[in-house]
């Protein structure tokens, strides 16, 4: 079961007594790349708070996106999220979906990338529910984390 810790309940409930406007996305972000800068700094431009939702390792490994993955550790993960400008706070997920985790933060933006054209987007239903949206991002073309680990492979094996 998803919970916030205790800095970030805090956070949240100074934010909305601010009338801030929270945005939330999620994702692996491993190996973070361009294509996940873009997605964060366009789902922060969204509002005036972006907090992201982040698989916990074993979260990942349920996705099938092989033995080798995640290839850094949540920990380092969510240290690096944090780091960026555009973040404000990074919330981990151990579900399989971070459903739990929007109920929990109420967001009034919920943005994913494009490729949830005509896909259920889970957490859809919270946000809209509280007058809130869903903002689908385009992706910049030629960046995700598998191409680059084909791309890295293929360079070590002398192809």
């Amino acid at each position: 079961m998803a919970r916030l810790e205790a800095e970030l309940e805090q956070k949240l409930a100074q934010w909305r007594s601010e009338g801030r406007r929270l945005v939330f996305t999620n994702g692996v972000f491993d190996l973070l790349h361009p294509g996940h800068l873009h997605q964060l700094e366009s789902a922060r431009a969204e509002g005036d708070v972006l907090i992201v939702g982040l698989n916990s390792d074993s979260s990942v490994r349920r996705q099938g996106k092989g033995a080798d993955r995640p290839i850094l550790s949540e920990d380092y993960r969510s240290r690096m999220l944090a780091a960026l400008r555009c973040v404000d706070a990074v919330a981990l997920f151990d579900e399989d979906t971070p459903l739990e985790l929007i109920r929990l933060i109420q967001p009034d933006v919920l943005v994913k990338g494009e490729d949830y054209a005509g896909k259920e987007v889970v957490g859809r239903e919270v946000v809209e529910a509280r007058g809130g949206r869903v903002v689908l991002v385009p992706f910049l073309q030629g960046f995700s984390t598998t191409s680059l680990l084909a791309r890295i492979r293929s360079a070590g094996d002398g192809s």
